[in-house]
């Protein structure tokens, strides 16, 4: 009776490098399907690629062969004058990396090159997001004040008062409801309720989801005078761009770009981000240089509470999940105050039943 020949499954075979490579681009193509599946952004993913190329490239090998040493020698020396993001950054694009090929690919992996694929990154190495620790203090109110104002009178000499006109609006709801950029690009004409509420609401339909839930809508109130100034934006500025208020979808801020149809696109980023940090640097030179949408959105955020808005309302207002993230927002002095004005509130109310309960008991 002939016996048959066993490969020992401990004992992997030596693969060509040809096999490598196309197992290597597979692992590539799988990760990319996977992240976009997930939902994330073509440009996140983009990017997560490109510091996995980085590090591929000083390592000189497949990922999946580095060890914690390596990680070790990666991080601690040659991404040593990088900054904390960006480090930050890299190892969380490896770490992903390792954990797709466990889930999907350790079989297969073991079975080309008798690996055990394992993260070299652990608890010790791994780079710490330090900027997440930072308290984010916006500027006061009197200097939102004064960057605004400035900003106002410029208008009337520039040299092209719609698009200038259309960014200094733009700007001001998200200091004003705390409107995140993209939210108020999307916004159309038709989004502007006037007759819901007191001072009128906003459909913001493009807001930020969470955990990949795609955009969530919101009705925000147009408080802090940001009803009265939209009105004067739509009534007096809209009408000098080339744009067509019975279209349906038309822009709320259009471009100075035109469609096929002759048209007003809808402005981009881009041109309000400049707006501001132009703005920024001609009346406010403490932040110029900081000055982003994002800073108006935390300002918003501190200023209502510093003026009696309830945390949760601040919660709706901003269209935030969780109501920590909201505390992320306002300024730590702020609540220091807040908390300060509670004592004081609660302590006036015991004397005032204490001098009650006196009098009755005279």
């Amino acid at each position: 009776m002939a016996l048959t020949v066993v490969r020992e499954i401990r004992r992997p075979y030596d693969p060509d490098v040809q096999a490598i490579e196309d197992f290597e681009t597979d692992v590539l193509s799988g990760f990319v399907l996977a992240r976009a599946a997930s939902g994330i952004a073509d440009g996140s993913i983009r990017r997560e690629i490109g510091d996995l190329d980085l590090i591929r490239s000083w390592f000189g090998r497949p990922l999946w062969e580095m060890d914690p040493p390596d990680a070790d020698r990666y991080f601690g020396h040659a991404t040593r004058g990088l900054s904390v993001s960006t480090r930050y950054l890299r190892s969380f694009a490896l770490a992903t990396y390792f954990r797709f090929i466990e889930l999907r690919m350790k079989p297969q992996l073991y079975r080309l090159t008798g690996r055990v694929v394992e993260c070299p990154l652990d608890e010790m190495n791994t780079p710490r997001h330090q900027s997440r620790m930072e308290l984010r203090i916006p500027p006061a109110q009197h200097e939102i004040q004064q960057l605004f104002a400035g900003w106002r009178e410029d208008l009337a000499g520039c040299r092209k008062f719609a698009p200038a006109a259309r960014n200094y609006v733009a700007s001001r709801p998200m200091g004003q409801v705390g409107l995140r950029i993209n939210e108020v690009r999307m916004l159309d004409l038709a989004d502007a309720h006037w007759d819901l509420g007191r001072y009128g609401k906003l459909h913001v339909r493009f807001g930020k989801g969470a955990r990949r839930t795609g955009p969530r809508a919101r009705m925000v109130p147009l408080i802090n005078g940001a009803g009265d100034l939209l009105r004067w934006y739509v009534e007096e500025v809209w009408g000098h761009f080339p744009a067509d208020p019975a279209r349906p979808g038309a822009p709320m801020f259009p471009s100075e770009r035109r469609a096929t149809d002759g048209t007003s696109l809808r402005v981009g980023d881009h041109a309000l981000r400049l707006g501001l940090a132009e703005a920024a640097e001609r009346h406010l030179a403490n932040w110029d240089g900081k000055m982003t949408p994002h800073v108006l959105r935390h300002f918003c955020a501190s200023d209502l509470y510093l003026n009696g808005m309830d945390l949760m309302a601040i919660q709706e207002l901003l269209g935030h999940e969780w109501l920590v993230t909201t505390l992320r927002y306002v300024n730590p002095r702020e609540l220091h105050q807040a908390g300060e004005n509670l004592q004081v509130t609660r302590s006036r109310r015991g004397m005032e039943g204490i001098r009650s309960y006196d009098e009755m008991a005279a």
